[in-house]
């Protein structure tokens, strides 16, 4: 799997953790600098993420020197800042040279690339509780082999690692956490908590007496027993002479802070934390984006980067003239409207570039919300914001919105708040595969009563949304696709849309296409295809909303034509034309459908949506032979009219 450029290669040397192992401690540096090296190659080409990577270089080659993977475990948050992982685990080479494309290595960890990736993730806050199962699932077991869970400071600010620390010590004695502190998520980090570890990180007095008073207990020839005595003392002292950090408090023993980029150090605090029997954290000040300039210069650009210029650290331009992104459109709206209406509010969950909201952000701060990464927090602070007559709009990727299911249904829809959800990367995120594709949102709305489930053709229909979900008195829930839009121009002044009408683009008198958000195009080519290559008379319906579900048109229509067919960039299962025959059905209407979507399975990562697609069936010529193959395979075909 690896390469070999130079003789003096040491990275191209590297099969596994033996061989980080086998290196001897001068040639560390040299390991580290070829990684950063290696990192910034190939995310310069395929984009990725390269802040948090570059940043954990030195920790993770510490990680390997000291432990023993696959046998003992390094469990990563949200995998980020996996790649070092990966080249030192034997998945370098022309693999990791295909990063986030197909027949390459993954962006994320994954339990089925490597035995090396103990967990699986690409949302953040869940390493801490995988890795408190394993140590618990271990000692149950009575084997032996350590835990690791690497924690960046964001993941304190999910509620789900909080829950964890509240039961590492009724769980087990033998954990040890790695928090990786870089002061950034995605963008900077923001509340109490990194507020405490900036305080804890940069306080002299707390850090020198923590220092003095372990090196005088270390200090007796049986150190680590005299350690055990000083944690004893110092919590029958109850803090009177040295504060506690925050995580002593919840039972783990307290190391650091610890210099990430100081190999030496890295290895003396894991040797030791080896050998406690206390649950241990490790408190690792690094930087996002160490050894390239402009990701230093820009942390939040690089942390997530497309393509780039290593020398400038400028964009790889995209083509001229290429529509804006659907996300960029979505802000610049928001902004407009957050003018002219005070009550209009902006959240996000760590992520303004990614979501568009950082021209709110820079315009109207106060009517501006970032929560961090807690999207059940964001979702209820927003039901409390709209009981007092404001117009909350969370704007939240369709794949991380799952996370707080139950905080839509229980504290949204069930009080039927005006909460304005804007759910981006719906359909694929092609590079960054199966957790990040937002595939399942119509199947998980379509159920709650009060949701109003809609999406857009275009960038205009969009502002249209936005606009129309502002004045609903109840949830409405916005999906849109990753990337630039149609081209679409924006009118001036948006338009109130009719609540569940659908909108006729092509009239027909054979197959109906019913089509939904990015789909309508693709269904307005397979017409003009279908009408020019089999002389079938073919309509094509802008739906719009998937609930409510414009029944009166889907009915008229499909009592005077013989075939229906819908298209959708979602899971077939509980999707839009499972809605289509459930409308169907309830009228006792038998006419035939034809349901164009993602099959029921996990879509891995891959060059493009374009490439996925046409892995999975959805490649327009397979499209077409799908339709022209129903058509064909009709028993009886109803008379014809015109259908308008």
């Amino acid at each position: 799997m690896n390469t070999s450029p130079s003789t003096s290669s040491l990275l191209s040397r590297i099969a596994g953790p033996a061989d980080v192992k086998a290196l001897a401690p001068e040639q560390l540096p040299q390991l580290a600098q070829e990684i950063r090296d290696e990192l910034i190659e190939v995310t310069s080409r395929n984009g990725g993420h390269i802040g948090p990577n570059l940043g954990v270089v030195e920790l993770t080659i510490a990680l390997h020197r000291v432990f023993s993977t696959p046998e003992d475990q390094l469990v990563f948050d949200v995998a980020h800042q996996g790649y070092v992982h990966k080249l030192l685990t034997g998945r370098g080479g022309e693999f990791f040279a295909k990063l986030r494309k197909t027949g390459g290595a993954s962006g994320f960890l994954t339990r089925s690339e490597s035995p090396h990736d103990a967990f699986g993730a690409g949302h953040a806050g869940t390493a801490l509780s995988a890795a408190l199962g394993m140590a618990t699932a271990r000692d149950l077991r009575g084997s032996q082999e350590h835990v690791v869970a690497v924690c960046g400071d964001a993941a304190f600010t999910c509620g789900v690692t909080l829950e964890a620390l509240n039961n590492v010590v009724s769980s087990t004695k033998r954990l040890i956490v790695i928090l990786n502190d870089n002061e950034w998520s995605i963008a900077k980090n923001v509340g109490a908590i990194s507020g405490y570890l900036n305080r804890i990180s940069t306080n002299p007095t707390y850090n020198k007496l923590h220092h003095d008073i372990e090196g005088f207990f270390k200090s007796f020839p049986s150190g680590v027993e005299m350690n055990k005595v000083y944690m004893k003392w110092k919590r029958e002292t109850k803090d009177f002479f040295v504060e506690s950090s925050l995580f002593e408090k919840f039972g783990l023993r307290y190391l650091g802070p610890v210099d990430g980029h100081n190999l030496d150090a890295l290895m003396k605090n894991l040797e030791f934390a080896k050998h406690c029997d206390v649950p241990v954290l490790i408190h690792v000040l690094t930087k996002k984006g160490k050894g390239l300039e402009a990701a230093l210069a820009s942390p939040e650009k690089f942390h997530g980067a497309s393509p780039f210029d290593p020398d400038t650290g400028e964009n790889v331009r995209s083509i001229p003239g290429t529509p804006p992104n659907y996300q960029d459109v979505f802000g610049a709206a928001l902004a407009r409207f957050a003018r002219s209406n005070p009550k209009v509010l902006g959240i996000t969950g760590a992520m303004p570039a990614g979501t568009g909201l950082s021209l709110l952000a820079k315009e109207l701060p106060g009517q501006f919300f970032d929560v961090g990464i807690a999207e059940e927090h964001a979702v209820l602070f927003a039901a409390g914001l709209a009981t007092k007559d404001f117009r909350p709009v969370c704007a939240i990727y369709s794949t991380f919105l799952q996370r707080a299911y139950d905080q839509i249904i229980h504290d949204v829809c069930l009080q039927n708040l005006p909460v304005t959800f804007c759910m981006d990367r719906a359909g694929l995120s092609a590079n960054d595969g199966a957790t990040h594709h937002g595939l399942f949102d119509l199947s998980y709305l379509r159920c709650v009563p009060n949701a109003i489930v809609m999406q857009p053709k275009d960038e205009d229909e969009l502002v249209d949304m936005l606009h129309t979900s502002l004045h609903l008195p109840g949830p409405g829930f916005i999906r849109y696709p990753r990337g630039s839009g149609t081209g679409a121009a924006v009118k001036a002044e948006p338009v109130l849309l009719p609540i569940g009408q659908a909108e006729v683009l092509r009239t027909g008198t054979q197959i109906i296409i019913w089509a939904l958000g990015g789909m309508v195009p693709e269904a307005l080519k397979l017409a003009s295809r279908l009408e020019r290559e089999e002389q079938l008379s073919v309509g094509v319906v802008n739906a719009r909303f998937v609930k409510p579900l414009d029944c009166t048109l889907l009915l008229s229509q499909a009592t005077v034509v013989p075939l229906i067919v819908t298209m959708e960039d979602h899971v077939l299962a509980g999707g839009f034309g499972s809605a289509v025959l459930e409308a169907l059905q309830e009228a006792q209407c038998t006419t035939p459908v034809e349901r164009i979507g993602w099959p029921d399975t996990f879509v891995e990562h891959g060059n493009s949506v374009d490439l996925l697609r046409a892995a999975h069936g959805l490649a327009p010529d397979e499209i077409a032979r799908k339709v022209i193959a129903r058509w064909r395979g009709l028993a009886s075909v109803k008379p014809t009219a015109d259908v308008r």
